[in-house]
């Protein structure tokens, strides 16, 4: 009974050792691959909108602004406004970056990345989002794009990395959230006041652009 309890542990901690091969090899190739690119914006949405819909088309111009303006667009590579992002960047002629996660359901890549990245952990992905970008665009989604907005936040309030600007397009939908942060947060004193300055709301893509370039030097 000793032997396989043993046996057992020895397994797992083999197991628990080829991941974190695999971890390092993946950041790794992520530094390699995007070492080279230019100044870059990465742009958060939801995989769920569709081509035929305003918010697709306002992501593609919203990104074709981007790439007029100097800067590399990334994205998470997927469908929906992942895919506008990408498409808006090439077709006007900047550089579209995709850094496209391993997922069951929603993420298959999209056709319009001049250069991709392939994860299997989703906090490794962030960290290429975060450290490759000079700017955050975060466009109307779930989760996912909750996560990689409040990733940015954090790391700027605690003074982890140097601030940069965040953009949150579309004023109806992030006016909840916003007024949360507001009447909860920092009426609870659990966030400062100040902090709501961390990123501009706006519905206008130029004031977007604008906002990014006069924080940016390119």
């Amino acid at each position: 009974m000793h032997n396989s309890k043993q046996y057992l542990i020895d397994d797992l901690s083999m197991q628990e050792s080829w991941r974190l091969f695999k971890i390092m090899s993946e950041i790794v190739d992520g530094f390699e691959t995007l070492s080279d690119i230019g100044p870059a914006v990465s742009v958060f949405g939801s995989a769920r909108v569709k081509p035929d819909e305003p918010l697709y088309k306002q992501t593609e111009e919203l990104s074709a602004e981007l790439a007029n303006a100097g800067f590399t667009v990334i994205t998470g590579g997927g469908p929906g406004l992942m895919e506008a992002g990408n498409k808006g960047a090439k077709e006007a002629g900047g550089q579209s970056v995709g850094l496209h996660i391993h997922l069951p359901l929603e993420q298959h890549n999209n056709d319009y990345m001049d250069v991709r990245c392939d994860f299997r952990y989703f906090f490794i992905r962030k960290l290429m989002f975060i450290k490759y970008a000079m700017a955050y665009v975060a466009l109307p989604g779930g989760y996912g794009t909750l996560d990689e907005l409040s990733e940015a936040l954090v790391l700027i309030q605690t003074k982890r990395i140097r601030p940069f600007p965040i953009v949150l397009l579309g004023t109806e939908y992030w006016s909840g959230l916003i007024d949360w942060f507001k009447n909860s947060m920092v009426t609870s004193k659990f966030c400062n006041v100040e902090d709501l300055d961390l990123f501009l709301v706006t519905d206008d893509i130029k004031e977007a652009v604008n906002h990014i370039k006069r924080h940016v030097v390119l």
